[in-house]
């Protein structure tokens, strides 16, 4: 696919988009250096990270650190300056797998202590830190947990949680818009919600009553040089209890409590708080054991012109690991991810290739962070948002590229995120640009800005997108989601992702240039990045 690059003469072209004051300068450049991308090197980094040598890139593995090695000697022959641990392009990260070998679920009502049977009647995370857990606390139903100003909700209103345990349903008002839903209930949001307000545990009510119950199973954590747990889906500090209750148990906690658990869940979905302290106390004690890994983070730099804006930074990001070796299908078992997410880091290579090939430094520098663990649960990028090799204040915003699935031309996009951040300007101009028609969102309900890697600097405040395709095709049908739900139900995740699928290296090529040139904005514009005054993201979550 030819992109078009819009400059009428030879000297610079100054751009204005309606509704923004602020001029952004486009030159020749940065023209020239768009054309150095090419399909064989797309094509030559998603055939070595998508080797079956490279074993699927799991974490902790040899073929993890193979996939480590070859980036980082990339971006070193590229002239990218290493942003790493002591000077080097690598950032450590330890990742812990932890599980609970013993639990026991003592609870009292009415006079009356009954024991609960682990995997069927509760299910417990386990604690990162602590390795002998014991609890003893009473109970309050809180809703779904949620605090949200900006949808004029709080189910902790009017209820006292200090030193309790808060019983809540998954789930959001269904008048909450999708994406704001969906970052709500995230389970480090009403982790981190619980421990604001005073409570010391959570304890997730399933209304499913086919299900039984399920194990506890175990956790992925990065942890920290000194010990400390740097991201977890599971476990939040002063936390104590994380754990489920089956849709049985459920509804006899609320019957004895004089709640009609049918009634509070309709008036609850309709949008009215009805949260209430039981009658109920619980006894918890359970073991964590563990075990621990190290993996790696690639991070590289190009540092920027202006004498004071290149201490800012502007972090480009793109996972590179997968899943590893898992079950056979159609006789193969290696889940190679050359879509997802090898794609999205030989796009990463190709965008720090063009930031290294200007003649014209941005004012502002620029990262590369190839992080791990986000198979995982976002972890390398949730550790490097709490460890940063630059301080984190002068992290200006994140652009995500993760699963671009590049089967098709690259005619238009959706940044993921835009419309809460002023990064829908640089989005815009982008577009522009490149002759890239920009799109909302038409799936908000998968919550793709609360699922993948900018959403852990999304949660210590930092405005992000997540780029990808649109909908619009060559022959003006505009229905690319249709090939893209085939292609997925065969590929995604599935040992069939590998190089021989299905790729269109040329849409490689504009996907790269696309968020190379946000970037670029970004780090061009004199005023940082803001979220939407209101949005449900513009104050940091931090958890």
């Amino acid at each position: 696919m030819k992109y078009k690059i819009m400059i009428l003469s030879a000297q610079l072209l100054a751009l204005s988009v309606a509704g923004f004051a602020q001029k952004i300068i486009v030159n020749q450049d940065i023209d020239r250096a768009l054309k150095t991308i090419k399909a064989d090197d797309i094509k030559k980094d998603i055939t070595y990270l998508a080797d079956d040598k490279l074993k699927g890139r799991l974490p902790g593995t040899e073929g993890y650190k193979l996939a480590v090695d070859y980036v980082a000697a990339q971006l070193k022959a590229a002239g990218v300056e290493p942003a790493g641990d002591n000077g080097g392009f690598l950032q450590q990260v330890i990742i812990r797998k932890a599980s609970v070998t013993g639990s026991s679920f003592e609870v009292t009502q009415n006079g009356k202590t009954e024991k609960y049977t682990a995997g069927k009647d509760f299910s417990i995370s386990p604690n990162i830190v602590a390795a002998e857990t014991d609890l003893q606390a009473g109970v309050v139903f809180g809703g779904y947990g949620i605090t949200a100003p900006d949808q004029q909700y709080d189910d902790y209103a009017g209820i006292d949680v200090k030193g309790k345990v808060v019983l809540i349903l998954r789930g959001a008002p269904v008048a909450f818009p999708k994406t704001v839903a969906l970052n709500y209930v995230n389970a480090k949001i009403v982790l981190a919600n619980a421990f604001k307000h005073g409570a010391v545990g959570v304890i997730v009510g399933s209304t499913d009553t086919a299900r039984s119950g399920r194990s506890g199973g175990g956790s992925n954590s990065t942890i920290l040089p000194n010990g400390q747990v740097a991201s977890s889906g599971s476990y939040l500090t002063g936390i104590k209890l994380y754990g489920t209750l089956n849709a049985e148990r459920l509804n006899t906690w609320l019957k004895t409590n004089g709640i009609d658990s049918t009634a509070i869940f309709a008036k609850i979905k309709a949008g009215t708080p009805a949260s209430k302290a039981l009658n109920i106390s619980i006894n918890v004690k359970y073991s964590s054991i563990y075990k621990d890994a190290i993996t790696y983070n690639v991070i590289g730099k190009v540092t920027g012109s202006d004498s004071k804006l290149k201490n800012e930074y502007v972090i480009h990001t793109a996972h590179l690991d997968h899943i590893g070796i898992g079950k056979p299908v159609e006789g193969d078992s290696i889940y190679n991810g050359a879509h997802d997410n090898a794609s999205g880091s030989a796009s990463l290579i190709a965008i720090a290739k063009l930031y290294a090939n200007l003649k014209d430094k941005p004012k502002r520098s620029a990262l590369f962070t190839f992080v791990t663990g986000e198979e995982m649960g976002l972890l390398g990028s949730a550790y490097y948002a709490k460890s940063p090799t630059v301080p984190l204040q002068n992290i200006v915003a994140d652009i995500n590229s993760d699963m671009p699935t590049i089967i098709a031309p690259f005619l238009s996009a959706v940044a993921i995120g835009s419309e809460h951040s002023s990064l829908a300007k640089q989005v815009k101009i982008a577009g522009d640009n490149l002759g890239i028609a920009i799109e909302d969102d038409p799936e908000p309900e998968q919550g793709r800005f609360t699922r993948s890697d900018q959403f852990s600097f999304v949660s210590v405040g930092i405005p992000s997108i997540y780029v990808k395709y649109g909908n619009k095709t060559a022959d003006g049908k505009n229905n690319l989601d249709v090939a893209v739900k085939v292609w997925r139900a065969k590929y995604y995740h599935k040992p069939q992702d590998d190089i021989n699928g299905l790729f269109d290296f040329q849409a490689g090529i504009t996907y790269s240039q696309f968020n190379f040139l946000i970037g670029y904005l970004v780090a061009q514009d004199s005023a940082r990045p803001q979220w939407v005054k209101g949005s449900a993201f513009d104050k940091p979550v931090n958890p």
